[in-house]
């Protein structure tokens, strides 16, 4: 997939940016009564149907902290990307004035419970965990990572140990396999969805499906014979073998899906106008080259500019397929 005309939508950012004032006023002078808001919660607003939380016409329910608090998607050891995006953090700080705190998430229901409480900002959210937080959290996804190109995604791969005598998807009938979390695409939705349509293998039904917590686990479950199998994120398995933190001679890929979209980046949808813009002017303007980010993420090379409502419509379609309610309590397992 591609997305063109990067140079266009950071210049539109900037004029927005000058704007902001202006589009603030319009907006106080709308109707006040919600006509539509589709899916998301009641507390939210979505007169322009572009599928997310609308900015409160209240100003005086604008958020403008002193303190931005950043998270990217839970994982085993949170510490690790506290490290990687700190060369990020320090140019959000640069770009917006203000102080960036990392905040360490255990789970997607946690991320996604702190920025529904206001209490996370600015987040990284997982593919399959993006519409949760649209819809119960007000997250509203901008931008993702990509290349120079414009293209971006990675893909479901449903992972054995190498010495497995699992070798195709029918062979996981019977078996235990390792679903990462409720919420999760690779981890879980997609499979669900496809490996039925495809292969006539149904989770739950042909296979015992257990949670493992995360893509990581699974993987590292999978490498220790810990699980018969366990579909996950290419992208997460190339970065932990890229890092050493698992062997892929220990590892066998029996099927793979075609490209999804990656970790989607956002903020709340309460901030105020100025500061919401200057904070997609700090993604849009980080040069990944050089830093601990380039060096963890080495198949992307710049955030790019994204829309939920186009972008995610393939998600959405799976998880529609999956008869999934936007609900905390459908987030994990």
């Amino acid at each position: 997939m591609t997305i063109s005309k990067l140079a266009k939508a950071c210049v539109a950012t900037a004029a927005l940016i000058a704007g902001a004032g202006v589009s603030a006023q319009t907006a106080t002078a709308q109707n006040t009564d919600c006509d539509h808001r589709g899916k998301l919660a009641e507390r939210y607003c979505d007169m322009n149907r572009d599928m997310v939380a609308d900015l409160p016409l209240d100003q005086d329910e604008w958020v403008n902290p002193d303190t931005l608090i950043f998270s990217y998607v839970p994982v085993e050891d949170p510490a690790i990307y506290k490290d990687t995006f700190a060369p990020f953090m320090q140019h959000l700080e640069q770009v917006t004035g203000k102080n960036v705190r990392f905040f360490s998430a255990q789970s997607y229901a946690a991320q996604i419970e702190a920025l529904r409480s206001g209490r996370l900002h600015v987040a990284g959210l997982s593919t399959g965990s993006t519409p949760f937080g649209v819809n119960i959290a007000g997250f509203n996804p901008f931008a993702i990572m990509g290349t120079d190109e414009g293209e971006y995604g990675y893909k479901m791969q449903v992972i054995t140990p190498a010495d497995s005598n699992i070798k195709s998807i029918q062979d996981l009938k019977g078996k235990t396999v390792a679903h990462t979390e409720q919420a999760s695409n690779s981890g879980n939705q997609a499979p669900r969805a496809l490996l039925e349509s495809q292969f006539g293998i149904v989770p739950g039904k042909d296979y015992e499906v257990v949670y493992s917590g995360g893509h990581d686990r699974s993987i590292l479950g999978v490498a220790n014979g810990d699980y018969a199998a366990a579909p996950v994120a290419s992208s997460v398995l190339d970065r932990m073998a890229e890092r050493g933190a698992v062997d892929m001679d220990n590892i066998r890929v029996i099927h793979e899906s075609r490209s999804f979209p990656t970790t989607s980046f956002g903020h709340a949808h309460n901030l105020h106008p100025r500061l919401a813009l200057l904070i997609q002017k700090a993604f849009y303007t980080f040069e990944f080259e050089g830093t601990s980010l380039g060096k963890e993420f080495t198949d992307v090379d710049r955030f790019l500019p994204i829309t939920y409502k186009n972008e995610w419509q393939v998600i959405r379609t799976i998880q529609e397929q999956n008869d999934v309610k936007y609900t905390q309590e459908n987030i994990s397992g």
